[in-house]
């Protein structure tokens, strides 16, 4: 993996509304195109929400009672949910000379698979076979479950959006809808694989998310 040092908002503490984040998000990309700002990685938990690509089918929404928010973005990817106990990375960066959005991607999975390694979690990201839907993400290798979801977007060579790791929390609002546009998909968390007795609080996976991500505080 390539060094990627990045400066680190840490707003863990609290839960972020997603329309709120996309505005901020949206003023971070503009300081970063400007120069205004160094890369920068920011960390936040959502209220309960659903996101969606602009390739998602609406077969794969959730039913209107469900009375969760649905949220359209300009991100790459398909459904995806957050909610409390999901730590979410949107990082704002330059790309790399001779870097992609895809290779961006590649390397966002495998800071993951490093951090999930670290906390006691065989994962990996998996390519995708020819005329399937993406697997654009990170899964456990000892149960084959889905462990982070990953969509994101470059505009004027600064990436937006990023990652959602599902750390804690109900897993049951997955089943509401068709999730990264797998039917199949099961969705698990840190907590799920691991039990209630040997999972990380959130500080810990923060700060291995921050390690494995070279980010440091502060920044805002």
């Amino acid at each position: 993996m390539k060094s990627r040092p990045l400066t680190l908002i840490d707003d863990t503490d609290h839960l972020t509304e997603y329309g709120a984040a996309m505005d901020r998000m949206q003023e971070m990309w503009e300081q970063r195109v400007a120069d205004e700002r160094p890369d920068t990685l920011w960390l936040l938990s959502h209220e309960q929400t659903f996101t969606i690509g602009r390739r998602t089918p609406e077969a794969h929404l959730p039913a209107p009672e469900t009375n969760i928010p649905v949220f359209t973005t300009n991100r790459g990817g398909q459904l995806t949910y957050h909610a409390p106990g999901q730590l979410v990375g949107y990082l704002i960066a330059r790309l790399q000379p001779g870097e992609g959005v895809v290779d961006l991607i590649r390397d966002v999975e495998h800071r993951i698979v490093a951090v999930l390694s670290e906390l006691g979690i065989p994962a990996e990201r998996r390519d995708t076979p020819p005329g399937s839907e993406l697997l654009t993400g990170v899964w456990t290798r000892d149960t084959g479950r889905k462990i982070t979801s990953i969509g994101m977007r470059v505009g004027r060579n600064v990436s937006t959006h990023g990652f959602a790791l599902n750390v804690t929390g109900d897993l049951t609002p997955w089943k509401l809808a068709i999730a990264c546009g797998l039917p199949d998909v099961d969705m698990t968390s840190v907590e799920r694989e691991l039990g209630d007795e040997k999972a990380p609080t959130m500080r810990q996976v923060v700060a291995a998310v921050a390690e494995a991500f070279e980010a440091t505080e502060p920044a805002q």
